[in-house]
């Protein structure tokens, strides 16, 4: 059985959505576990990591309290916590008491200053997380990498993940030798994985699956199939296709470097990133 190491659910009515608009009508209505769970379930998927949509702890509560009703096939939750707070590591420290909490997410693609997580006023709750055993999701792009790799340095016993490998612009390709240079970088760190995930959007409206794969097969060249997680990125995935193309696609890139690696990139790359 597989994980997918990264999901989303969320409630228009919570109202904390600020990215999720009308205009983006494939994905602009409400979508629980049991939307994800019909997705996937036949497809071999017995469970997965809820990430987070919204940068309010109220978002955090919320999934905590899905996980607690759908134990059996959320295996964590990714949660967000205000990282600036004077109050943080404490913060930080209570929230890592609840088992279901594997990691936290500071939504960094939407955040005005690229270096933000390097901030001194930062630091502490880093340094909470990292003594947590709490994993980090990096929602970043290319940008981003060489202020990630400062953090990978500064906290060698913080496990990094790459959310949707950094976001590669397949769009139009300018930005590939920034992400390939930046992810190498990264791959230096054993504590540093890259999910498989979120590729599919950053192509072309209406491109192909196909798009994605020199992109994917290259964050598993840098990565290795021992650091790479696959996830779906349900429901947002809507946004460039269908579920079935998009697992398909990613278990024939994954399945080419042998049936050890499926069972890796699939299932136990996510349990021993989140601990779970």
């Amino acid at each position: 059985m597989y994980i997918d190491s990264h999901f989303h659910i969320w409630s228009l009515a919570r109202g904390d959505y600020d990215w999720l608009t009308p205009q983006l009508p494939s994905i602009y209505r409400d979508f629980g576990v049991a939307d994800w769970r019909a997705q996937f379930g036949q497809r071999g998927v017995s469970g997965g990591i809820l990430v987070q949509a919204a940068p309010t702890g109220a978002e955090t509560t919320f999934l905590l309290e899905q996980a607690e009703r759908h134990a059996d096939v959320v295996f964590g939750v990714v949660g967000w916590a205000d990282f600036e707070r004077d109050d943080a590591p404490a913060r930080i420290q209570s929230l890592a008491a609840d088992p279901r909490l594997v990691g936290l997410r500071p939504m960094l693609q939407d955040l005005a200053d690229p270096a933000w997580i390097t901030r001194p006023s930062i630091q502490p709750a880093l340094q909470a997380m990292s003594s947590a055993a709490l994993t980090l999701d990096a929602l970043v792009r290319s940008v981003h990498l060489p202020y990630i790799d400062a953090l990978a340095q500064r906290y060698p016993e913080l496990t990094i993940v790459i959310d949707h490998a950094a976001k590669p612009a397949i769009a139009t390709g300018h930005d590939r030798d920034a992400w390939v240079q930046g992810l190498r970088a990264l791959a230096a760190y054993p504590s540093v994985y890259c999910k498989l995930s979120g590729l599919w959007t950053e192509a072309a409206h209406g491109a192909p699956v196909s798009v994605v794969e020199p992109w994917a097969n290259a964050a598993l060249d840098i990565f290795g199939v021992d650091r790479v997680l696959w996830g779906s990125d349900w429901p947002v995935l809507r946004c460039a296709g269908g579920a079935q193309e998009w697992f398909d696609c990613a278990m024939s890139i994954v399945a080419s470097r042998g049936q050890d690696a499926v069972a890796k990139v699939f299932g136990a790359n996510a349990r021993r990133a989140y601990r779970v």
